[in-house]
């Protein structure tokens, strides 16, 4: 059964962590193929929004697979091979041009939690669970598993996490920044696929745009004229003129992508 797949509904990818007899549990050539389907994904212009979720409703993932480490992840050199991989992907997921909606059911912890905190949106059902009990293994989270969920939440909130390793609720998930909107279990889906056909209804020059200047935005190093100058290009497109024109006319505008 292929773990990692690709559905796609018109504008909109889903890429579902297929392996629900293990909650979702990750293994490498898991994280190679999840790193493989968001670089394509990326390329790809049809493409408007991605969401990412895991099969079924038990869990979107608790991280990997703890029965690898006796092959995987056994020592030091092991260890920073493995890892290679999973931050290969965690950079591929960051650089999506797309917005990505995370659509999660259940638990969330761990190499989860970081793959859901990759996604612009996090979308989770009221009964969800979060952590990153990992100090229960006598393994740190490394600088670049670490680093999506300190500009998510920022470091005393990560820290919090990692120190304690408590498993909290998706209440206490909202509140802590973790994820953007608790729904009801049964509406998870539902609300998620609304909000990535919302976002694939909008420009998609636009919502790029968006997020490179959001990325950019986080980077202390003053913004050059030419990378200012950029926030104007959106007036030489196509989807510029459809956009106004259809607000005059009181229509739907439909974009097309240039």
């Amino acid at each position: 059964m292929n773990e990692i797949l690709i559905e796609r509904d018109g504008y909109v990818a889903t890429v579902v962590i297929n392996r629900p007899h293990k909650l979702n549990a990750m293994t490498r050539p898991m994280w190679r193929a999840l790193g493989e389907a968001f670089e394509a994904l990326s390329a790809d212009d049809a493409v408007r929004c991605v969401i990412v979720r895991g099969a079924g409703e038990r869990a979107f993932s608790p991280g990997n697979d703890i029965s690898e480490f006796a092959t995987e992840r056994s020592n030091k050199t092991q260890a920073i091979d493995y890892g290679h991989d999973m931050h290969r992907t965690a950079a591929q997921m960051a650089a999506c041009r797309h917005p990505v909606v995370a659509q999660i059911h259940g638990i969330c912890v761990g190499g989860g939690l970081e793959i859901a905190s990759l996604a612009d949106l996090r979308i989770c059902g009221a009964s969800s669970r979060f952590g990153a009990p990992i100090k229960n293994l006598g393994l740190v989270m490394a600088y670049d598993e670490m680093a999506p969920l300190v500009k998510l939440v920022g470091p005393h909130v990560a820290l919090e996490i990692l120190l304690e390793g408590r498993i909290f609720d998706a209440a206490e998930a909202k509140d802590k920044g973790l994820v953007t909107r608790v729904v009801p279990d049964d509406a998870v889906a539902d609300e998620a696929h609304a909000a990535a056909h919302r976002i694939a209804e909008g420009a998609p020059l636009v919502a790029r745009w968006h997020k490179q200047f959001a990325r950019r935005l986080q980077d202390p190093t003053p913004l050059s004229a030419a990378e200012r100058e950029v926030c104007f290009d959106c007036f030489d497109t196509e989807d510029f003129r459809t956009g106004y024109a259809a607000f005059l006319a009181k229509t739907t505008p439909r974009f097309q992508g240039r």
